[in-house]
């Protein structure tokens, strides 16, 4: 902005010369950003009382790591299965524009693989193993998140959160060992949340530490993946409205007055709730299907004034 100040008697003024493009961001520059994972079969809790189940993993937990780049930027994956695994394991990226038979062919064990693509759409995405029978490789742990963040940066359609978490939602069937029930939905007998059954519900399981938190009034942005093997999520906000819902995530894919939206499976979507800012409230964040609700998806968020300061910010995005 340009001002000059012009003098005449007995007063002044002002002319002011305003850029059209003030308020818009430069682009950010594309980059290549490496991401390595390692295949693991290995025991994991599974609940908040302590039970454990045999599960196949990235980086052997449950879910795997948070991806997050920027729209534009090429994603270097490498996938490591370790010799002491017994099965072949892979990598589908829903953000990636590849050749399914070349880039997420299986890895056998004692292999490695690498691959990249570019990260053209923005949006929040799941990723899985893609090996035989895929469904038990989802069903036993092996998904995640990628976020691809919009170039153009934030906007007055896509505003800055005060606040950022990720939720994965997904079946738990006690038999791993039977494929067979996970593809016809037989016996399962929870849902979990970032891996854990009421993960962070001490509500309905007295045993749970964790909960979401934010101050009153904060803008709070969840980037939700249903990685269930065959059922939808009714997204709800117990108690607030989704100010706004980013259809798979994507800035320009907007609604706003949300009650309850439904994501597919294999589907990720991103959630804007605003709590009242004059007085502390709770939240109960669940699928309002009532049979994956009183299964374990519930998460509570708690605004209030003395909210941790760390959580839902940087690296603490996805709480374990």
């Amino acid at each position: 902005m340009n001002i000059q100040y012009l003098s005449n008697p007995g007063k002044y003024r002002v002319l002011a010369v305003m850029l059209t493009a003030l308020c818009i961001a430069e682009p950010i520059a594309a980059k290549t950003v490496k991401v390595s994972m390692t295949a693991k079969e290995n025991t994991v809790v599974i609940d908040n009382k302590g039970t454990e189940y045999p599960a196949w993993t990235y980086d052997g937990k449950i879910p795997g790591p948070v991806v997050r780049v920027t729209e534009g930027d090429t994603v270097d994956f490498t996938l490591t299965n370790p010799d002491t695994n017994k099965e072949s394991h892979s990598m589908d990226f829903h953000a990636a524009v590849v050749d399914v038979l070349k880039e997420f062919s299986e890895v056998k064990p004692g292999e490695s693989k690498q691959f990249s693509f570019v990260a053209k759409h923005p949006g929040v995405f799941m990723y899985h193993c893609g090996a035989a029978t895929m469904a038990q490789h989802i069903a036993r742990g092996m998904y995640g998140i990628i976020i691809v963040d919009p170039k153009e940066g934030y906007s007055k359609n896509y505003p800055k959160p005060d606040r950022e978490y990720v939720l994965i939602q997904s079946q738990y069937f006690p038999n791993a060992k039977d494929k067979d029930a996970m593809i016809e939905n037989r016996g399962w007998a929870g849902s979990l949340i970032n891996g854990k059954i009421f993960h962070y519900d001490p509500v309905h399981d007295e045993d749970a530490s964790l909960t979401l938190q934010s101050k009153p009034g904060e803008r709070v942005r969840i980037f939700f993946v249903n990685a269930n093997i065959n059922n939808p999520v009714a997204f709800h906000p117990i108690a607030g409205i989704w100010d706004r819902v980013y259809i798979n995530g994507n800035p320009k894919n907007v609604l706003e007055g949300v009650q309850t939206y439904n994501v597919s499976v294999a589907t990720a979507d991103t959630f804007d709730l605003v709590s009242p800012a004059d007085h502390p409230t709770n939240n109960a964040i669940v699928d309002h299907t009532m049979s994956a609700a009183m299964r374990g998806a519930i998460t509570v968020l708690m605004n209030m004034p003395d909210a941790d300061p760390e959580l839902g910010k940087g690296n603490n995005i996805l709480i374990r």
